[in-house]
Order: structure tokens, then C-alpha cells, then sequence
């Protein structure tokens, strides 16, 4: 028997089975990065538990803003805005080694204070580590988008999804997804549209990119080359 479903956990809402947004490959990671992770980790992350952040505990602050990215890749975007934001409680979600090397590398190198690390599905964290009404932004940019229409029930921007998200937010907290792939901006649209929780702080349709998303280099690639970049951004409705 699973012992884990007669666990009495039926109030929570993301406990139910859910279709994994990412597929776990082993993929390259360099020595350089194999090394940040077993340095780095001990010193920048968190490892995922049952037990919620207490975010001025682990911070060593009271007051700051909570920010959750979710999957920072190789984590340049990551650096540049907790390096411009040192007030702000900076945590990242990602499952695969190499961008946490990645990042942890950046951590050291630019002397980066507030960022922590949980490598782990965003799902179970949110769920198990994420208190209600404790976070101030969410940042989702350049999420897998599924292109094939048989797998779009993995996207992770769902309607069961952002509900779920609402729960963790505070009234009026900010949503800021970014995509590259127009089917998929089209889909969070649609989903972001029809959430009951989430309003569009551009009143309408997509919102233009905020000077606080830096662009990265295959961004500034793909717009050299016409390819469009759509940013959508919802905040935690009040009431």
C-alpha cells in the first residue's frame, strides 16, 4: 500500500496527481558546474521537505519581498535581476543540475547574497514549501511550451494551476510570464483571462516587456531575426 494515500491531506489543494510540465534527462554538465553544485549547495539551498519557508528565518530579514522564479534555466536572467533587486527575497525552482551549476557559479562569481536555490519539481515545492499569501512575484520565463498539440496538457501555465498559484500569492501580488512560442502566449492568455483570481495590469491582451526583464542573448537573437517575444502580467486580485 502507499502510505501516502492514506495521508489525510485532502485540504490541500496541489496534493492531487499532477501531468509533470518537464521531462527529467540526464543531460551535460560540466565539472565546472558538478563542482558549484556540491560547494554551492550547502551554502545557497534549500532541500525540499514537507516543512514550509519560514522566509525571514532564511533570509536573515524581516519585511523583504518574496520572489519565486520558476525554472531559471542556466540562470543569467536569474543573477542580473536579483543583482539589481538585493532587497528582495530571491528564490529559485529548477530540476535540472547543469542551470543550477550554472547559477550557483554566478552566485559566487558576482557575489550574490539573496538568492536560494530548491532543485525540485515547482509543483510539490509550492505545495509542501511555499506558505499562503507569502509571495510577492512569481517570474515564469521562456517555460517549455509543448509545441506539439499532444502534449499541451503538459504546459504548466492550467487553469488548476494558477489557481492553485493564487492561493501562495498576497492580494495583489504580480504574475509575470514570458514566452517566444505565439501558440503558447495565445494558451496562457486564454487561461490567464478566464482565472477568476488573476487580473491583467495591461487592462487587456499582452503587456509590453518591463525594463525589469533583461533580455537574454537568444532572446536578442531571435528578435533580430523577427521572431516575437510575448510577456504577460497579471497581479493577485484584491478582493
Amino acid at each position: 500500500m502507499n502510505p501516502e494515500a492514506t495521508t489525510p491531506d485532502d485540504d490541500n489543494p496541489f496534493r492531487n496527481k499532477h501531468i509533470r510540465s518537464f521531462v527529467k534527462r540526464r543531460g551535460h554538465i560540466s565539472r565546472a558546474q558538478e563542482r558549484a553544485v556540491e560547494e554551492g549547495m550547502p551554502k545557497w539551498g534549500l532541500v525540499y521537505g514537507k516543512t514550509p519557508i519560514a522566509f525571514e528565518q532564511v533570509w536573515g530579514r524581516s519585511g523583504a519581498p518574496n520572489w519565486l522564479e520558476i525554472g531559471f534555466g542556466m540562470g543569467e536572467t536569474t543573477a542580473t535581476i536579483a543583482a539589481a533587486h538585493p532587497h528582495v527575497n530571491y528564490l529559485g525552482v529548477e530540476i535540472y543540475t547543469a542551470g543550477v551549476g550554472s547559477l550557483l557559479k554566478k552566485i559566487e562569481e558576482q557575489g550574490l547574497q539573496n538568492i536560494r536555490i530548491i532543485s525540485h519539481d515547482v509543483v510539490e515545492v509550492l505545495a509542501d514549501m511555499i506558505p499562503d499569501g507569502s509571495l510577492d512575484k512569481v517570474l515564469l520565463y521562456f517555460p517549455d511550451p509543448w509545441r506539439k498539440k499532444k502534449h499541451h496538457k503538459r504546459r504548466l501555465i492550467q487553469p488548476e494551476f494558477v489557481a492553485k498559484l493564487a492561493l501562495k500569492m498576497k492580494p495583489g501580488g504580480v504574475l509575470h510570464c514570458a514566452t517566444d512560442w505565439e501558440n503558447y502566449a495565445q494558451h496562457m492568455l486564454e487561461v490567464l483571462e478566464n482565472a477568476p483570481d488573476w487580473q491583467n495590469m495591461n487592462g487587456t491582451g499582452y503587456s509590453p516587456r518591463p525594463d525589469d526583464r533583461p533580455l537574454t542573448k537568444f532572446e536578442n537573437r531571435g528578435l533580430k531575426l523577427g521572431h516575437g517575444v510575448w510577456d504577460l502580467l497579471y497581479s493577485r486580485r484584491t478582493a
